[in-house]
């Protein structure tokens, strides 16, 4: 697969053109930011281990049945998935209370909710990503109300398989991101699930294993990215 003009850089990706139309190389960064671009910085190898846990992940989903947009991990940086036109709709799935939840109801980070949150906010960093919901999606044209229901249902899905898997190696899956894009009519997970993407705490200290550390300066980054490597996708 040749690769050939940058199609779109971000925070954490390059998306590169390749012969076929029809695919993309995204290339992992090293580069880390938080609070929507006003915290900077770089973790070493993180491009490295999100590559290898995102593609682990990927193919845990599609053994149960849940399509992304991921083909193969070409090399330690670089993925080959099919071209999506991505939904201007992030998706925020949570099962206990930590981040940006804790702080707007004014609860404590920890506790486990009764129910699963989904949560919806529009992709616009020069708006700090606002927090909507269904009915800005469908007024504001951002999806149908086929997709936007479709993505709900499939993000739950995502949760079960991720949560009853990261139990196992001792992770709780706090919360986590998920971005969705059409592929010729289809909806494709796409995007990278992480230590970036997700909120990961230690099954039995709470210790946080994600961009947390960064975000928080809670120092030992690097070494709660090669733990999450380690417990997902085994030894390094």
């Amino acid at each position: 697969m040749e690769r050939r003009e940058k199609l779109y850089e971000g925070k954490a990706k390059i998306i590169y053109a390749t012969d076929d139309p029809g695919k993309t190389i995204l290339y992992f960064k090293d580069d880390a930011t938080a609070f929507n671009g006003a915290k900077k910085g770089t973790i070493l190898d993180k491009g490295v281990i999100n590559n290898k846990v995102s593609a682990r992940l990927f193919k845990l989903l599609a053994e149960n049945g849940i399509e992304s947009h991921f083909i193969e991990q070409l090399s330690e940086r670089e993925m080959l998935a099919r071209r999506v036109e991505i939904f201007p709709v992030e998706v925020v799935v949570r099962n206990r209370i930590a981040g940006s939840l804790a702080k707007r109801m004014g609860r404590e980070e920890g506790p486990e909710l009764p129910m699963t949150i989904v949560e919806y906010y529009y992709k616009d960093d020069d708006l700090n990503d606002p927090m909507i919901n269904r009915d800005h999606v469908l007024a504001f044209n951002l999806a149908t109300a086929e997709q936007i229901d479709e993505v709900r249902e499939t993000a739950l899905k995502v949760n079960e398989v991720l949560k009853n898997y990261m139990f196992e190696r001792d992770v709780l899956l706090v919360d986590f991101k998920l971005e969705f894009g059409d592929c010729g009519g289809r909806i494709l997970l796409a995007d990278e699930i992480c230590p970036d993407t997700c909120r990961l705490w230690d099954r039995q200290t709470l210790e946080k294993l994600d961009k947390d550390r960064f975000r928080r300066e809670l120092g030992g980054v690097e070494e709660a990215y090669l733990e999450i490597c380690r417990r997902v996708c085994g030894e390094i």
